[in-house]
């Protein structure tokens, strides 16, 4: 039973990351010059795709470790300083972060650092490819 929703979050990382894919090929101008280009297109939109997911996957670890409750803490109080009686509702940050970390929930699943992979390593092996036929030639 568990399986299935974690089969549709990482159908739906795929079909994000294949979009921004397909998104960097329209930019770039894909089927338009040599094999040369289209492969360097094609390495340069799996390799942005892939890390785009990884560079989220990297904030969302960071966030879910707490790494960022400071600043939300701050920012929480510069708020509340302009509500009228705001000032007084104000807990420390000891006890701020305590509530915080208890209401985080923690994700085992790795369905977008998985899918960052999967599109970084396909750039990578589009790169070598391109290098080894194509470097001296371009």
């Amino acid at each position: 039973m568990e399986k299935k929703p974690l089969l549709k979050k990482y159908i739906i990382c795929f079909i994000i990351a294949s979009l921004l894919t397909v998104g960097v090929f329209a930019i770039k101008g894909f089927f338009t010059d040599s094999i040369a280009v289209n492969i360097q297109i094609l390495s340069d939109g799996f390799t942005v795709s892939g890390l785009m997911f990884l560079f989220f996957a990297g904030m969302m670890f960071v966030s879910g470790e707490g790494a960022l409750i400071g600043v939300t803490f701050v920012f929480r109080n510069v708020v509340l300083w302009f509500v009228p009686g705001g000032r007084f509702r104000q807990e420390t940050y000891r006890d701020y972060r305590e509530r915080k970390l208890s209401e985080a929930k923690k994700s085992s699943d790795h369905c977008v650092s998985l899918t960052g992979l999967l599109f970084f390593a396909i750039g990578v092996v589009f790169t070598v490819i391109w290098y080894t036929n194509f470097y001296n030639i371009v």
